[in-house]
């Protein structure tokens, strides 16, 4: 009977155990469930991150190369003719050697529609997905992207339309046109970006964006400003200046928001977001948010200077290695006291003929 008792006793006891840390086993059950979550959001939200930077420098290193071969091509082109003979030309051939082969003469053309190709299958397939950082709800997102696909699309119809007229008499279209062209779709650009940067809930995602913007903006007034007048040299110039802006801007707005050394001090990722990882960067005081405007401006300003002394050592390199092209001998004109001598000479020795 003992023996009963005292395992009664152990049963009474088991429940009282139970019943004091059944809780707390659960508590720590859905602590750990919520935690795997967790790490699986952070997971997929560093994966979307990695894709988004991966873009960002695949854009990066297409304007960036865009950029430097028009600088090269117009500063040959104006090494090569006299300043009356110059006209910008929106697209240089590879080769301007008739010799050469038809597909090499136009191989930039070629990779320049196959990387907006890919960047408008990119915008796309992003335009599907969710962004609950954007002010509003999904499709704020959507129609942002989709704007972006658009403007995209544009640019790789303009493309092909410079392949038709190099390549075939179907679309012989003059090159202020196409600089007419090119200056409408920089100007919707900078409408695309400019409308993204007031939908961002992310500080520095909408100060990247508004910079964008505004390099688009000069690049347009440049294009409109070579249809008017193509032999302004230092506007073609400029124009190959700003792509190249254009492609170390898109490069630092990728490090500013997805790499972890770059983004400034107070501001950090947000890892829980699933799908749409842009703007995923948040500042949470006003302070550090100011603080990392002002660090983007000083960077902005820093890869202005870049660009100036990248083109003037591209032009003092190419002005030594190919030098001026002179064409032909000229003497000096007669001054006026000179033409005035040889004139009385003449009349003198008309006289004494006669």
């Amino acid at each position: 009977m003992n023996q009963y008792l005292q395992i009664w006793d152990w049963l009474l006891r088991g429940v009282e155990q139970l019943e004091v840390f059944g809780p707390k086993f659960q508590q720590r059950e859905r602590e750990y469930q919520e935690s795997t979550i967790g790490n699986r959001k952070s997971v997929i939200g560093t994966d979307e991150m990695g894709s988004a930077l991966i873009y960002e420098i695949f854009s990066s290193a297409s304007l960036i190369t865009l950029g430097l071969y028009h600088l090269v091509c117009a500063i040959k082109t104006h090494l090569h003719h006299p300043a009356r003979d110059y006209s910008a030309k929106l697209y240089h051939p590879f080769s301007s050697s008739p010799s050469s082969s038809h597909r090499l003469r136009h191989l930039q053309l070629y990779v320049i529609i196959l990387f907006l190709l890919i960047a408008f299958v990119h915008q796309t397939l992003v335009s599907s997905d969710a962004d609950p950082l954007l002010k509003g709800r999904t499709p704020v997102h959507r129609f942002s992207s989709l704007q972006s696909a658009a403007v995209l699309f544009l640019f790789l119809i303009l493309a092909l339309a410079i392949l038709l007229s190099e390549t075939t008499s179907l679309l012989p279209l003059p090159s202020d046109l196409f600089f007419a062209l090119a200056s409408a779709l920089f100007y919707l650009q900078f409408t695309v970006s400019s409308s993204a940067a007031s939908v961002q809930t992310s500080d520095l995602q909408a100060k990247c964006d508004s910079v964008s913007a505004r390099v688009s903006a000069l690049s347009s007034l440049l294009c409109i400003i070579l249809a008017c007048l193509p032999r302004l040299f230092v506007a073609d110039l400029a124009l190959g200046a700003s792509v190249i802006l254009q492609g170390l801007w898109t490069l630092q707005t990728g490090l500013a928001l997805y790499v972890e050394a770059f983004i400034p001090e107070g501001c950090h990722k947000l890892l829980d977001v699933v799908s749409g990882v842009e703007g995923s960067t948040k500042c949470d005081l006003e302070e550090s948010r100011l603080r990392a405007v002002a660090i983007l401006d000083l960077v902005f300003v820093v890869y202005v200077m870049f660009v100036v002394f990248i083109l003037m050592a591209t032009y003092a390199v190419l002005a030594k290695t190919v030098g001026i092209r002179r064409t032909g001998s000229y003497e000096a004109l007669p001054t006026l006291s000179s033409a005035d001598s040889n004139h009385i000479q003449m009349k003198t020795l008309a006289g004494t003929q006669a």
